[in-house]
C-alpha cells in the first residue's frame, strides 16, 4: 500500500510540473499572431514626424533660392525657385503691403504684369496698378491670406486705382482698399465704373492667363458690361472674397517640367447658369455668416495645415539652397515666420445683411422648391431668375478695350465650387 501511495504522489507532481511546462508555450503561440499584426500595423502607419507646418518654414525666408528660375508643383502645393522681386515703384504700378515681403514671382509673372500696367494705362486710362500679394521669396504656403500663391504664377491686384503720387512706406500698409460691394450680392454703382471693366477685360486678354477670380457680384456686372466680345470673359471666374481685388493666375512656362496647370477654362463666358448656381451658393453662405452667433457657438474645425513632405520633393532643396532654411525654436516655432503674418488686412471686410434683410433672406430660402411638374426653363432664363438685377449700367461700346494681339468666406467655408476654379 505504502508502494501505492508513492507512486501515485509521483504521478500527480510530474503532471502539475508538465503541465505548467505546457501553459506558458501556449500562450506564447496566441501572443504571437497579435504581436506581429501590430508590428505590420505599424509598418504600415508610420507617426509623423514632428516639425513646423510648411507655411512656418517658407515664411520664414526673406531671399530666394539662388536656383535657376522654376514653378515647382501646383499652385495650391508647391513652391518657386529663382524668384524675382517686382520692384516696389514703376511706371504704372506702386507694391502694397511690403512688410508682407510678397512681391516675389516667377519672371513670366513680372513681365505680365509690367505689361499690363503700361497697357492699362495708355490704352485704357487706368491710372497705374495696386499690386498686392504675388508670392514669398521662395514661393510655398503662406502663413495667412492665401491657399495658393505658391509657385510665383498668381498675383492680387486691387481694383483700386493707384494715386498720383508715391506711396510712403506706412502708407502702403495702412491704406485699405476699396470695396466694391454695397451689399454682399451687389456691386456698388457708386464706386464702380466702366474702367473697372476696361481693366479685368485688358488682364484677361494676354494668352499667358489662365483664370482671374472675382466676387461674384463682379462678375455679372461684368457680364452686363461686356459687350459684343464676350470671350474673355471664359477666363474670369467667381471665387470667394475677391470684392476689393481680382486675382490673376498664369499658365507654366512652355515646356515647363513639374508645373501643373488648371484645366482650360473653355468656351462658356459663365454668366448663364454658372453664375445662377453661384448666387444660390452665395445666399446659403451668406444665410450662415450673418446668423446671430450662439452663446456656446465652436469655431468649424480647420484642415491641418501642409507638412514639408506634403509639398513636391523638389520643395525642401529649394527650402535649404544657400543655406536659406529658417531658423526653428526648441518649442518648434519659427520665430522669423510670425513677422510677415503682423501686416493688415488689404481690404475691408465684406459687408453683412442687416437684420432686416437677413430675416427676409431666411424667409425666402425657407420657401418650398417648385414641384416636379413645373416647366422648365432655359439656362438663361434660369440665371435671370436667380441672379438680382444689378444696379450698375452697362459700359458704352469701345473697340479700344480690345486687344486682339495677344490665381473671411473663405474655399473651407459653407460652399465650394469646382476644384479646377480654385484659386
Amino acid at each position: 500500500m505504502q508502494r501505492l501511495a508513492l507512486c501515485l504522489a509521483l504521478l500527480l507532481i510530474c503532471g502539475a510540473v508538465s503541465a505548467e511546462q505546457i501553459k506558458p508555450a501556449v500562450k506564447a503561440a496566441i501572443k504571437t499572431p497579435t504581436t506581429s499584426g501590430a508590428a505590420k500595423k505599424v509598418a504600415k502607419k508610420p507617426a509623423a514626424p514632428k516639425g513646423p507646418p510648411a507655411k512656418m518654414l517658407f515664411g520664414a525666408v526673406s531671399a530666394p533660392a539662388p536656383l535657376a528660375a522654376r514653378a515647382i508643383g501646383s499652385y495650391a502645393r508647391g513652391c518657386l525657385a529663382g524668384g524675382v522681386s517686382l520692384p516696389i515703384n514703376g511706371p504704372d504700378w506702386q507694391v502694397m503691403r511690403l512688410s508682407r515681403n510678397r512681391n516675389w514671382g516667377h519672371p513670366r509673372l513680372l513681365d505680365y504684369l509690367e505689361r499690363l500696367a503700361s497697357d492699362a494705362r495708355a490704352l485704357d486710362g487706368w491710372p497705374g496698378l495696386l499690386v498686392g500679394d504675388m508670392a514669398q521669396p521662395r514661393g510655398g504656403p503662406m502663413i495667412n491670406g492665401h491657399t495658393s500663391h505658391q509657385i510665383g504664377l498668381d498675383a492680387d491686384i486691387w481694383l483700386t486705382p493707384m494715386p498720383d503720387h508715391t506711396l510712403t512706406p506706412q502708407e502702403r500698409e495702412d491704406i485699405s482698399a476699396v470695396s466694391m460691394l454695397k451689399d454682399p450680392f451687389t456691386v456698388d454703382p457708386n464706386i464702380w465704373t466702366p474702367l473697372h471693366t476696361k481693366l479685368i477685360k485688358r488682364a484677361a486678354s494676354y494668352p499667358q492667363v489662365a483664370r482671374i477670380f472675382v466676387h461674384p457680384a463682379i462678375k455679372k456686372v461684368l457680364c452686363e458690361q461686356a459687350g459684343k466680345n464676350r470671350a474673355w470673359l471664359s477666363k474670369v471666374r467667381p471665387w470667394w472674397n475677391h470684392y476689393y481685388h481680382f486675382h490673376v493666375r498664369l499658365t507654366c512656362p512652355p515646356g515647363a517640367e513639374g508645373c501643373g496647370n488648371q484645366k482650360p477654362a473653355g468656351s462658356d463666358d459663365g454668366c448663364g447658369k454658372e453664375l445662377a448656381e453661384w448666387y444660390k451658393m452665395l445666399r446659403k453662405a451668406e444665410l450662415w455668416r450673418s446668423a446671430p452667433l450662439a452663446p456656446d457657438a465652436k469655431p468649424a474645425p480647420k484642415k491641418p495645415p501642409l507638412g514639408l513632405r506634403d509639398l513636391p520633393a523638389e520643395c525642401t532643396a529649394v527650402l535649404k539652397s544657400g543655406g536659406g532654411e529658417p531658423v526653428v525654436a526648441a518649442d518648434g516655432t519659427v520665430p522669423a515666420a510670425l513677422k510677415a503674418a503682423a501686416g493688415k488686412d488689404a481690404g475691408p471686410p465684406i459687408p453683412k445683411l442687416d437684420p432686416v434683410a437677413y430675416e427676409a433672406l431666411k424667409a425666402e430660402l425657407a420657401k418650398p422648391k417648385s414641384k416636379s411638374g413645373a416647366k422648365p426653363t432655359s439656362a438663361a432664363a434660369s440665371a435671370s431668375a436667380t441672379v438680382p438685377a444689378s444696379t450698375v449700367g452697362p459700359a458704352s461700346e469701345d473697340p479700344s478695350v480690345d486687344n486682339p494681339s495677344d490665381d473671411p468666406i473663405s474655399a473651407g467655408g459653407p460652399a465650394v465650387p469646382l476644384p479646377d476654379r480654385k484659386p
